[in-house]
Parts: C-alpha cells; structure tokens; sequence
C-alpha cells in the first residue's frame, strides 16, 4: 500500500511540475494586466518551442502518465472505504487533467503552434491565436489545480491511515494489557487453591492428633 501512494504522489509532483513550467508564458497571460501583443508573442513563442518538441518527449509524459492512472486504479481496486473515498476523487481529478489535455490541450498546439506567423514582438497579435493562447493558459491552470488537488486527497488519506493504524495499535495494547491482568488473577487464585489444598491435610493431622 506504502509503495502503490508513494508511486502515485511521485507521478503526480512529477506531472505537477511540468506544468509549472508553463508559468514562463502563463504568467504574462493570466497574472498580469493589461495583457500586451508582446506578453502573447512571448507566450505563443514558447508554446511554438513545444509545439516542435521532440516526439519522445510526448511519449514519456504518456508511460508517466498510464502509471499513475494504473497505481490508482489498483489501489482503488482493493475495495476498502478509505480508498473507495480518497482514490475515487484522485481518480476523478487525475481523469480531468487526461481528458482536458487529449481533448483541449494537445489539439491546441499541434492545429495552432507548429508554426507562427512571421512577427515582431510588437506587431498586433492575431485573434484568433489570442483566444488559443489564453485557452491554453486556462487548461495548465485547471490542471494544476486537479493535480494539486490529488496531492491533497493522497495525503488526507495517509492521515486517515495513520490514526487508523495508531487506534488499531492502541486497541491491542489494551487488549493485552487486559490479557496480562486476567492471567494474573488466575495465577493468583492458582496459587491460593494449591495454598488452600496443602494447608487442609496438616489440619486434618493436628485435629486428629489432639483426638
């Protein structure tokens, strides 16, 4: 179970961190005001940079990411409530960030930044490729956002974990601390039937004597 969460919270920070790359042409798009032909040429730069990034890269980020969704599938298979609960809403999450990135992010850069139109970073910036940059912007955020969240779900779990297994200790102590005791009680009383049994022959012998 420990290796299956670390794997998890490994893929995870790791896909996490990914994104947080993006903050070099986010942050000029969506944190600052107002937003310049300049910030969106910058930002449509580094997303052209990916565009023609090599394919291996793609298909790495692909094997990370079939891990995590495999790990927690596995563990969500176990049936348990604290899974069905934690993992169920990492699934959710992790399921989100996939299908907004198959389905939004990916067809983005390949129909609109495999190639860019020859410019100046002060030329006016097409609107049509403004809407897909700032789109993009707005798909890393969510997904960051889902991915922090089942960061958060993995360590409410482990918590969960902890006081169970800390109760479940505590119960045990308990239980033998209350088996000690009962075995003590039995001792003793063991102790003064034998005492019981070996003073009643020596009264018989004195009653008769003094017969």
């Amino acid at each position: 179970m420990g290796i299956r969460a670390s794997v998890v919270v490994c893929v995870t920070s790791f896909l996490l961190g990914a994104l947080f790359t993006h903050w070099i042409a986010d942050s000029l798009t969506l944190w600052k005001s107002p937003v310049t032909d300049e910030h969106l040429w910058t930002a449509a730069s580094y997303y052209s940079i990916l565009a023609k990034g090599p394919v291996e890269i793609l298909y790495f980020l692909s094997v990370v990411v079939v891990l995590g969704a495999t790990t927690i599938l596995w563990s969500l298979g176990d049936g348990q409530a604290g899974n069905l609960m934690f993992d169920g809403g990492s699934i959710f999450l992790y399921g989100t960030t996939v299908v907004m990135y198959l389905y939004s992010v990916v067809p983005n850069l390949s129909a609109e930044f495999t190639t860019l139109p020859s410019h100046k970073l002060n030329s006016p910036f097409p609107r049509s490729l403004r809407i897909s940059t700032l789109e993009l912007a707005s798909n890393n955020l969510v997904c960051s956002v889902a991915l922090t969240g089942v960061l958060a779900l993995q360590a409410g779990r482990w918590w969960a974990e902890r006081a169970d297994l800390e109760e479940d200790e505590q119960e045990a102590s308990a239980l033998v601390i209350e088996k000690e005791a009962d075995d003590t009680k039995r001792k003793r009383r063991k102790e003064r039937a034998t005492g019981s049994e070996e003073r009643s022959p020596k009264k018989l012998q004195k009653r008769r004597a003094h017969s």
